[in-house]
């Protein structure tokens, strides 16, 4: 019997194909079993092709993980399904000669690290009295399962209602000078002089008392310290850089009939992406729980998405944060992929890809994953002995192939785990 030579052809290149595959398998499986990186922690691994709907491969990929940071793909996701094309900034109403507004949660407001926000245009050119309404809010200033004393440190600014300045005090240091330059300004008067060792600004965990060394430095710094928030602190900045008064009226009953928008959602979504910023994350949940309910709460958002877009995922997440500084957060490798292919259908690819930390060129990436061609387009996450990689991975034959690289427990550092993790997803790009 003759067979057609196209036959034979196919034939072989299915088994090459297999063959390959078999052997990529058995080195990370190798790679799993003897390296050092992997010896004493837990890892969960997954890989799969969108287009063939199939799973590459699967190391404990139904194990639940503390995903840290990850998280930020499930606030990325509750922002495009909930906030639209543009951040929310106010909701207003004007009553005789005063404009009433009500934060809604927009992190943008005089944030150095995103556009400038439509709100300082818009309120300088009113004519009315400006009144500040605060919101229903009850949320507590740091997350459920917060480190409590990392409350000094610019990762833990405070979650709050109407978010100005990012919730931050930069204290600039010249080694030619025994005190800081202060922004903003109206904090100056807080220093206080201390006899403390440290060299770096310590604030009071219940006050906007800055505690500092009253000593030149050797070197040149900055250091960013959340303020503790309050409406009237809010009010006062605001107030201090629009030049004229910012009233208050606690009101439960006050109906607002117009929305001002700020930024476009994308410059706020690639901010958070590409740096890990916390901050933006935690309050995207804000906004996006007023758009439901008008009630910043965070669970309000989260109970939604888990109830309408999210109820078909593979494994049921544990979430409670937007940031992912909780380690009270518990989600699977095959839970993230899951995640990413809702993205991935949703998104355009150019505009995904383009919001995501890329290896060896943007964001906590910039480092790592060094390539010619970028082949990582993911979101770390990183909390003390819990290390995780979810994204996108291109491999040298075109395709985009899904993944979620999930760490708890190890004792390594985590530079020596990230260079175990590269070997393998390597293989992952030279070989599929």
């Amino acid at each position: 019997m003759n067979i057609h030579p196209l036959i034979i052809f196919g034939l072989i290149i299915f088994l090459g194909s297999c063959s390959v595959s078999k052997r990529t398998t058995k080195n990370i499986d190798n790679s799993f079993r003897e390296a050092p990186a992997f010896k004493q922690g837990f890892a969960g691994f997954m890989v799969y092709d969108p287009e063939e709907k199939k799973i590459l491969y699967n190391h404990n990929g139904r194990k639940y993980f503390t995903p840290a940071s990850n998280t930020k793909l499930f606030s990325l996701y509750t922002g495009l399904k909930i906030l639209g094309d543009s951040v929310p900034a106010l909701k207003y109403t004007i009553k005789n000669d005063s404009l009433f507004f009500t934060g809604t949660g927009d992190p943008s407001l005089l944030n150095p690290n995103l556009p400038d926000s439509q709100v300082i245009p818009f309120l300088n050119e009113r004519n009315e009295t400006l009144v500040m309404v605060p919101p229903v809010y009850t949320e507590k200033h740091q997350g459920p399962g917060w480190a409590w004393d990392d409350f000094n440190s610019y990762y833990s600014a405070e979650r709050t209602p109407f978010p100005i300045y990012g919730n931050l005090v930069e204290f600039t240091f010249k080694s030619s000078e025994e005190k800081p330059e202060i922004s903003p300004t109206i904090f100056s008067d807080s220093i206080v002089i201390s006899e403390t060792k440290r060299s770096r600004v310590r604030r009071e965990i219940r006050s906007n008392t800055f505690l500092i060394q009253n000593s030149k430095r050797e070197i040149n710094f900055s250091q960013n310290v959340p303020f503790h928030y309050s409406t009237e602190m809010a009010a006062a900045l605001l107030s201090d850089t629009l030049k004229k008064p910012v009233f208050i009226k606690k009101s439960s009953e006050m109906k607002f009939t117009e929305k001002l928008y700020s930024i476009p959602v994308d410059s706020m979504y690639k901010r958070m992406m590409e740096t890990s910023d916390n901050f933006i994350a935690e309050q995207i949940l804000l906004m996006a729980a007023q758009q439901i309910s008008d009630t910043l709460k965070s669970d309000i958002a989260i109970k939604h998405m888990k109830e309408t877009f999210l109820k078909n995922l593979t494994d049921e997440p544990y979430w409670v944060d937007g940031s992912g500084l909780s380690r009270y957060n518990l989600f699977t490798p095959r839970t993230m992929i899951s995640l990413l292919l809702k993205i991935k259908e949703e998104v355009p690819e150019d505009r995904l890809l383009s919001l995501l930390a890329t290896g060896g060129q943007s964001g906590t990436l910039r480092n790592f994953y060094k390539a010619e061609e970028p082949y990582i387009f993911a979101k770390t996450g990183t909390l003390r002995h819990n290390h995780s990689l979810s994204g996108y991975l291109l491999t040298k034959k075109g395709k985009l192939l899904v993944f979620s690289f999930m760490n708890s427990n190890y004792t390594v550092p985590t530079s020596e785990l990230k260079d175990a993790m590269e070997q393998i997803l390597l293989q992952i790009r030279d070989n599929y």
